[in-house]
């Protein structure tokens, strides 16, 4: 067992231990694949018990940094991982649904967002993006598809143009916001008067967004997506207290969970 993983202080046990794992990584020690050695070696070595520390390794499994798989051979163990995704999209759900920010505040982020990304995936998006794109698109407009799928499909959209931007922090950073109202947003689609004509309307925008990309009109395709956006978003941005959008973010949660769990990374 390497000698360089340094005991830690008894206080906040658990925070220290991040801390030693959170340098090794800074230092390039440990990187993504890398495995931590097993509990019953790395546990004695920091100095800490066996709870303290997987007290530690379930907060970076929680922000995806980590994974842990029980059982024994050569797939068990904690592995470092790099899976921002998910892991921003939960936070950030919560801390929408506590009232930490505003429908506004998320409105006013993914706007930004998704012009930069829309501009950017018109100049150099690789033609296998768009053509994910596309058939995300295609399947979005099956006269049989569910409220639920066509959420799960209408934020995987995005999210693919973001990824097709060529910045990975843009893209992770569209796909936590986009998650962040994931259920308030279900919720306004299976609300909504005539779900035929909104479908029919939002695929429209999603065809002319795609068409605009493809053509390399970057310009042209941020201004429709903020417009997009602020279309449907922008329905559901009041001027309620933060404590009423909590709850009726709570609210949708449920609602929306089946589609969440359906949705692909």
């Amino acid at each position: 067992m390497s000698a360089e993983w340094r005991p830690v202080r008894q206080s906040r046990t658990h925070e220290l231990v991040l801390e030693r794992i959170e340098e090794r990584v800074l230092a390039g020690e440990l990187k993504a694949g890398d495995r931590l050695p097993p509990e019953r070696e790395l546990a004695p070595v920091l100095g800490v018990s066996r709870s303290a520390l997987r007290e530690a390794l379930r907060v970076l499994e929680t922000i995806g940094v980590l994974v842990a798989q029980a059982g024994r051979g050569p797939d068990a163990g904690a592995r470092i991982v790099r899976n921002p995704d998910d892991a921003l999209g939960r936070l950030l759900r919560l801390h929408f649904a506590l009232g930490s920010y505003s429908l506004h505040d998320v409105l006013e982020a993914r706007v930004v967002l998704e012009r930069s990304s829309f501009e950017a995936a018109a100049e150099h998006a690789p033609a296998e993006d768009i053509e994910e794109a596309e058939a995300l698109l295609v399947r979005m407009q099956e006269p049989e598809v569910g409220v639920a799928d066509f959420n799960d499909l209408d934020t995987r959209f995005h999210v693919a143009i973001a990824r097709s931007s060529g910045n990975q922090l843009t893209s992770t950073l569209t796909s936590a916001v986009r998650e962040s109202v994931r259920p308030l947003i279900l919720r306004a689609l299976e609300t909504a008067e005539d779900w035929p004509a909104t479908a029919a309307a939002l695929n429209a925008e999603h065809t002319e967004l795609l068409r605009l990309v493809r053509a390399g009109k970057g310009a042209k395709a941020a201004d429709l997506v903020e417009a997009h956006i602020r279309g449907f978003h922008g329905t559901l941005v009041d001027e309620k207290p933060h404590a009423d959008q909590a709850d009726q973010a709570g609210g949708a949660d449920e609602a929306g969970k089946e589609g969440r769990e359906g949705r692909e990374g």
